[in-house]
């Protein structure tokens, strides 16, 4: 009864304002050594700051928690917190980890190995061509490939898988009843029936700025390693693969021409030692298991 209630606390929580993951972090922390603790003297315990605190309390007390998963319910989408044991270990152990993953599809393939795979939104035919070499030997040794459903490179990764017979795992910046952008609403439905959706926003959230470099360490904290196939020489991309390095996970990079802009941040990266990528033997040889 203690674990359901306080499931659903953390449920809760993960739809209030006025907090983000680190605080949710310390009002778990709060929550497991009292799961009485009401919503006012969760702020204290988390240090929220006056005004975070009166927006924190006002959608607290403003949430209906029965009618919201009841809604969850209805759109078919399930969650998992920190607490339960299907949570991805190597997610759990980065710097925020976020509190609850929402997900439509499969959970069973956060158990396989998961290499992430991003790149530019505006790519090259190099970027596809280079998908094309790569992905059928990774795919044949099993790896889930994970992307962000972005346009460009990311979008291929998905697409590019799913039709090569491989399984794939798409982390958004939204809540899962969202499409952005919103011409990969089907690609993002198969994905959620298929293979696998995940969110850290609940139902409802838009696409605003800061999800995404958010969105990136998931990604990231996920996988074994990350895969930058191209990137500008400042991306989104860079930012995956820095999380990654962080987080003490393989990096590796496709090179480039040194006159072509998405090549730039690639090669950055392989100047300042990420592992230079010619065929998928050069990742599997360092990810074998």
């Amino acid at each position: 009864m203690e674990d359901h209630l306080l499931r659903n606390k953390i449920f809760h929580l993960a739809h209030c304002r006025g907090v983000g993951p680190i605080t949710q972090i310390r009002m778990l922390t709060a929550l497991l050594d009292d799961t009485g603790l009401s919503a006012a003297q969760l702020a204290i315990k988390a240090a929220l700051s006056s005004k975070n605190t009166a927006i924190f309390l006002n959608s607290y007390a403003a949430i209906q928690l029965e009618a919201v998963m009841e809604r969850y319910k209805k759109e078919h989408i399930h969650w998992l917190t920190i607490l339960d044991n299907r949570y991805p270990e190597y997610l759990r152990q980065i710097y925020n980890p976020p509190v609850v993953l929402f997900y439509q599809g499969n959970l069973a393939l956060l158990e396989q190995k998961l290499l992430a795979v991003v790149g530019a939104r505006k790519n090259t035919a190099y970027g596809l061509f280079v998908l094309d070499q790569l992905l059928p030997e990774l795919i044949e040794n099993d790896f889930v490939l994970v992307s962000g459903l972005a346009k460009g490179i990311d979008y291929a990764v998905h697409q590019k898988t799913i039709s090569k017979k491989g399984k794939t795992i798409a982390v958004v910046g939204t809540g899962l009843d969202l499409a952005y952008p919103f011409e990969h609403k089907a690609l993002q439905a198969e994905i959620g029936r298929d293979h696998l959706l995940l969110s850290e926003y609940p139902i409802g959230e838009k696409p605003l700025k800061q999800h995404f470099p958010m969105r990136n360490r998931i990604i990231a904290g996920l996988s074994v390693g990350t895969l930058v196939v191209e990137a500008q020489s400042r991306s989104g991309s860079l930012i995956t693969a820095n999380l990654a390095l962080q987080e003490g996970r393989e990096v590796f990079a496709v090179p480039g021409a040194i006159t072509n802009p998405y090549s730039t941040g690639t090669n950055e990266l392989i100047l300042h030692g990420a592992k230079c990528v010619l065929t998928a033997e050069h990742i599997l040889e360092e990810l074998s298991y």
